[in-house]
This record gives C-alpha cells, structure tokens and sequence, in this order.
C-alpha cells in the first residue's frame, strides 16, 4: 500500500508556475543583451595559419587581381614576427628566459680559457661510428 502511495506522488508533477518561467527568460535576455557586442567589421584571425584555393581557371572573378586589406597585411605581418621583433621588452617572465640571446662577448678560438672544442677519443670515434652505422641500417629497413 506505501508503494502505491510514492509510485502516485512521484508520477504527478507540480503545474509550472507562468510567472517564474516569464521571470527566467526575462532575466535571461537581459543578461544576453548587457554583454552582447556587435561586429561591424569582419577579418581574417592574423594568429591563425591560413591556407589559400586556386581559383577556377576561367573564371574572371577569381582571376582578377585586387589590392589587398592594407590593415590586414599589416596585423598579419606583425602577429607572424618574433616576440624580440615585435616588443622591446619581454611582458611575462617566462618570455624573460631566452630574451637576450646575443652571445655577452664574441668567441675568441685562442684563447684557451674561453673555447673549449670537441676532444675525441678512440672511444668517442667508435660510438660515432657506431651510431652513424645504426643510423644507416634504420633508414636501409
């Protein structure tokens, strides 16, 4: 008999209330129109790599030559330099790692104290021509 109760309770729902549902959807198209921007000028993304079709060979749209988005050219070339290239300072500090790459001072090959070469071994020239030989087998496979 308890079963039968809970079975009848859970089966009838509560009717909607029409003024709480008017009340979400009006908050709702508020919160929508408060952050909604409107773009009027469309563009490439510059930070995106693009690839461009070849037009149809006879068709003279596709063929005609035109000048290009001058601003568009111009946000492109800079999002595609280096970050050394395009500020003068780095912004976070991992662009800080690696910022200044220019050597402090110029390699002097006689001095001694400051260039130090490749020395090579008897063993050091077996393993190069060890790796070399494992090299060519991988690439004969």
């Amino acid at each position: 008999a308890k079963h039968c109760k809970m079975a009848a309770t859970q089966t009838q729902k509560e009717p909607k209330n029409l003024v709480h549902q008017n009340a979400i959807l009006c908050e709702t198209v508020g919160k929508e129109l408060r952050n909604q921007k409107l773009y009027v000028k469309y563009s490439m993304n510059p930070h995106k790599k693009s690839y461009t079709l070849t037009g149809k060979p006879n068709s003279r749209h596709d063929s005609a030559d035109g000048l290009g988005d001058e601003e568009f050219i111009s946000i492109y070339e800079t999002a595609q330099q280096l970050p050394t290239e395009k500020l003068e300072y780095p912004i976070t500090e991992a662009q800080e790692i690696g910022w200044d790459t220019a050597p402090l001072i110029e390699p002097q090959r006689h001095d001694r104290r400051l260039y130090h070469p490749k020395q090579h071994s008897e063993i050091t020239k077996y393993m190069d021509a060890y790796w070399r030989q494992k090299e060519q087998e991988k690439l004969q496979q």
